[in-house]
Order: structure tokens, then sequence, then C-alpha cells
């Protein structure tokens, strides 16, 4: 339960990032960072090192499971089960795409050859350079947007027509990919969000109490 937590935070995380370069065209480079070395990071010796080993790295995303999963309650005591549709329009999308992409052996070694070109680049280029976020970019439309299913990206027209947005932005889906196939090797399936949720946001809270 602790990796299925660990890994559906993560997809949490990189929807609600999705979501704020949509809207502000702007996101924090550190909150960056760890999403994106997430899809190099391809032996860990666990899932937590995917995200550089630190709970705290994926602490917004614990908040945003609590928050998406659990439920909220409303001034009048009664229970509320209105979330962002949009949040989890991407989710579902993100699990879903993995599973398309699993069906397709050849796919899977492209993407692992091209993800092994682009950590050649880090020998001259920061994770969050433009020229790395260009290259995941372009993994990420040659490999995962032919799989069918495009993600559909909303948020301010103005900043979605900008390149280094979309660059960002489909950087961010690889790594929800990458989490999504970390998600699944953990044991997760569609159904665990819907019958096993009390127990992951039960984890995430004991998580958040580590950090």
């Amino acid at each position: 339960m602790k990796e299925l937590t660990i890994t559906f935070a993560a997809i949490c995380q990189v929807a609600h990032l999705v979501q704020q370069v949509s809207r502000n065209g702007q996101v924090d480079d550190n909150e960056l960072a760890v999403i994106l070395n997430s899809i190099i990071t391809t032996s860990p010796e666990n899932t937590l090192a995917v995200y550089g080993g630190e709970l705290a790295n994926i602490k917004q995303g614990l908040e945003l499971l609590i928050n998406h999963l659990g439920d909220s309650t409303r001034e009048n005591g009664k229970k509320s089960t209105v979330k962002d549709p949009e949040f989890t329009r991407y989710i579902i999308s993100l699990i879903n795409l993995e599973r398309r992409l699993t069906k397709q052996p050849k796919q899977l070694t492209q993407l692992g050859e091209r993800i092994e070109a682009s950590k050649r680049q880090l020998e001259h280029y920061s994770i969050t350079s433009d020229t790395l976020i260009a290259s995941f970019a372009s993994i990420y439309s040659d490999i995962i947007s032919p799989l069918g299913s495009r993600i559909q990206v909303t948020g301010e027209p103005n900043i979605l027509k900008q390149t280094a947005s979309q660059h960002k932005i489909r950087a961010l889906l690889l790594a929800g990919i990458r989490s999504a196939v970390l998600w699944r090797q953990v044991g997760g399936k569609r159904r665990t969000v819907l019958f096993s949720r009390n127990k992951l946001v039960k984890t995430a809270k004991e998580l958040l109490e580590q950090i």
C-alpha cells in the first residue's frame, strides 16, 4: 500500500503541475526537476528513489491524493464529493495511456532507447533546461501520442499556444506515464482507486506525518 500510495501521489503531482503550466505558464523549477528526474531514473533501488528518495519531494502529491480521494466536509457537516473533473481526467487518461503502451512492445523498446539518449544530454544540460524538456516532449509526441486517446489539456489559450508551455506539458505527461508504469508495477489497477481509496488516503496521511 505504501508503494501504491507513493506512485499514485506522483501521478497526482504531475496532473497538478500540468494544470499550473496550462493556466499560468509557470511551474516551480525544483518541483519540475523532481518529476523530470523520475523519467531517467530507470534502475531505482526502490520506488521512492525514483522521486529522489525523499517523501518531501512528493508532499504535494500526497496532499492532492488526500484531497482528491478523501471525503471533504462542507460547513453544514455534510460530506461533499465535488472534485476537480479536469484533474480527475488527467489521472485517468495517464493510467489508460500507460495500459495501451504496455501492449506495444515495439514502442516500449523505443521509449527505453529514447530515454537513454536523453540521459546522455545531461552531461551538457540540466534536467530543467529547454533542451532536455524539448527532448522529453518529443519522446511523448513520437511514442505516446500515437497510441491514441490523446490527453486534451485545457487552460489559457495564449499560454497553450506557446512552444515552451507545450514542451513542458508534454514532458510532464511523459513523467506521468513513468509514474503510471510504476503504479502498475507495484500492483496498481483502476479498481484500486475505487475499492482501496480509504487505504490510500490513510497511508498518504501516515506518510505526510513522516515528513
